[in-house]
């Protein structure tokens, strides 16, 4: 028997980003979702009813009162497995957070017992104004997802915090709150920050001291936690993939900088997850120039110094309540360097795998062990890095 297709229920709001939901609902429909299309009137002003009926092969209605015979505006949301709104314009989040009903999305939205996701597109003042703020605050208290928007070039000459984030990243968080079904916004109303990458520390104006991670676990962890409703800050060194939708990207380079970065961002947060590999020293002294190399002599020794310990700093500081979460990045005696670790930093949970020759930097698959202060080990089997990433999360939502 074949299994039943995920049911998706793709809304269209009347905004200028509406061309950009062809490529989510392509994205949708060529992964086997079974997706109906229900934009506003309005939004068929931006593309047309041909283009989405072409793209999902279902029909396409924007009024109750089509197909009255099969009760659209209540059928459609309790049949489906997702609600997706995309592009979600000011006035259909005020109509959302207040439960008007005035066309066949706003029904369905009214009658949906799925999980429901909003990604909000509009001009920055509209976005930051109090009334969003208290609709969007309205929204996500019920349950609902609402993915913050992206900065960048808006309608115009204007930029500014309002644009529809990458439409290969809206799928992303689609398909991980599909995975996750009724559990899907148990971060709701928490915020969470998550360091990812390496640090480099320059040696002079071309050189550095490095290490190999990617940043592909941290964007994991931030992935999972903003389809599972959380606000996410995510402390990226030195890393060049696609920033995951909704999350808050402060770039770094260097040890001192994150650091910065995160204790500024840990003030307010619920949970910190240091997943960057941070470099335990630097240069002492940053060359103004190239180092050049001499043909009669061997290059002179570099001196180094210790960077700051960012994740003791961070259990000293921590606010109550608040949950630290460590990794350990081991290449042999991992769980005895593990454990003496835990003990010295003072977090909650230490994520302890074990690196090496494809081992974990770069790959799309880890295994770990979770050490917990409180409690018994977590083993973690070898699978995708978003699975490892759910299971911290799981472990840190018991600690609140």
């Amino acid at each position: 028997m074949t299994a039943a297709k995920p049911r998706v229920v793709l809304g269209v709001g009347a905004g200028i980003a509406a061309y950009k939901a062809c490529e989510l609902l392509r994205r949708l429909t060529e992964s086997g979702h079974d997706v109906r299309v229900v934009p506003t009137r309005d939004a068929l002003r931006f593309v047309g009813e041909p283009t989405w009926a072409a793209l999902s092969g279902r029909p396409v209605a924007s009024e109750v009162w089509s197909d009255v015979d099969e009760v659209p505006h209540v059928r459609l949301g309790q049949d489906a497995d997702l609600v997706f709104v995309a592009p979600a314009t000011a006035n259909l989040l005020a109509k959302a957070a207040h439960g008007l009903a005035d066309d066949l999305l706003t029904n369905t939205l009214l009658t949906a017992r799925c999980p429901v996701v909003f990604a909000p597109a509009m001009h920055t003042e509209m976005w930051e104004h109090p009334a969003t703020r208290a609709n969007v605050a309205t929204l996500r208290s019920r349950g609902a997802i609402v993915v913050e928007p992206a900065s960048g070039r808006l309608t115009g000459a204007d930029t500014g915090k309002g644009r529809l984030p990458d439409p290969a990243e809206l799928f992303e968080v689609a398909r991980r709150v599909l995975a996750r079904g009724d559990l899907a916004a148990d971060l709701a109303g928490r915020h969470v920050v998550v360091s990812a990458g390496g640090t480099r520390e320059p040696l002079d104006p071309v050189r550095f001291l490095g290490n190999r991670s990617s940043g592909l676990q941290g964007y994991a962890l931030a992935r999972t936690a903003l389809a599972r409703g959380a606000r996410v800050t995510l402390v990226a060194a030195n890393v060049t993939l696609p920033a995951p939708a909704g999350a808050e990207i402060v770039p770094v380079g260097t040890a001192e900088e994150l650091r910065k970065a995160v204790i500024e961002a840990a003030g307010s947060a619920d949970a910190v997850v240091m997943a960057a590999a941070v470099a335990d020293f630097r240069p002492a002294v940053r060359r103004p120039s190239k180092i050049k190399k001499s043909e009669s002599a061997g290059p002179d020794p570099v001196e180094l110094v210790r960077n700051p310990d960012i994740l003791a700093e961070l259990g000293e500081r921590r606010r109550p309540g608040q949950v630290i979460v460590g990794f350990a990045a081991e290449t042999d005696d991992v769980l005895a360097n593990g454990r003496a670790k835990l003990a010295r930093k003072g977090c909650d949970l230490l994520v302890v795998n074990q690196v090496g020759e494809d081992l974990a930097f770069g790959r799309p698959d880890n295994a770990a062990v979770v050490l917990a202060a409180d409690g018994e080990p977590t083993e973690i089997p070898r699978g995708p890095k978003e699975a490892l990433a759910d299971v911290v999360w799981d472990l840190v939502i018991t600690r609140f």
